[in-house]
């Protein structure tokens, strides 16, 4: 979809004022940085492209690598040069872990395992899909957690959170989703389309396994 074409909430550069810069997906964060794009390519190409090389080469990406993406002009080049190298002079690497695999996000979820009451749990990420926050949104009874959309997204919003991931233990050690799970699981898919912040997954976990329900 062209940048046009968008709702103007959705466009990165609002996107940025209204939620924070970490709201901002990679792609979306170039797409504001570019700004717009030009008769050889719109704004979308040009960052998708761009952004291609940047995590083949990090950033040590070159003058001479940006000069082969289609539609990007010296000035542009130049100030995505100038932001990597203020980024590697400057900014320290962050200590929370990127969340980008069921696993990763397991990893984080692991003292629920053995629990004997369901806790119903809420991992909330930037666009980065590096970790905010872990949550406990609900505790259970030994077969069922109640839980309702407004509870998880609450604190995703004050976080600003570009992403969640939600989880919750299984006592019975069946990693199967039961209708309770999916009625959930479409709540939250339809509060998350309304919100703005993707749901990225829903992980039932036990005691040796775990399953997604998306």
């Amino acid at each position: 979809m062209k940048m046009s074409q968008r709702l103007i909430t959705d466009r990165p550069r609002e996107k940025l004022q209204a939620k924070g810069a970490a709201a901002l997906s990679d792609f979306e964060l170039l797409q504001a940085l570019i700004g717009s794009g030009n008769a050889q390519a719109d704004v979308s190409k040009i960052a998708r492209d761009t952004l291609k090389i940047i995590k083949t080469n990090g950033a040590d990406v070159t003058y001479e690598q940006l000069q082969q993406v289609t539609g990007m002009g010296a000035a542009k080049i130049t100030e995505i040069l100038a932001a990597l190298e203020l980024s590697k002079r400057y900014l320290l690497d962050s200590d929370q872990p990127i969340i980008d695999s069921p696993e990763k996000a397991v990893d984080q979820l692991a003292d629920i395992r053995d629990k004997k009451q369901e806790h119903f749990m809420c991992l909330t990420l930037d666009g980065a899909n590096r970790l905010i926050a872990k949550r406990i949104i609900t505790i259970g009874t030994l077969t069922s957690s109640l839980v309702h959309p407004r509870e998880v997204f609450a604190d995703a919003i004050t976080d600003r959170a570009a992403s969640i991931i939600v989880a919750h233990n299984h006592p019975s050690g069946s990693d199967s989703a039961s209708e309770p799970d999916l009625e959930i699981t479409r709540k939250l898919v339809q509060s998350a389309d309304l919100l703005g912040i993707q749901l990225i997954d829903h992980i039932i976990i036990t005691k040796l396994t775990h399953k997604s329900i998306l």
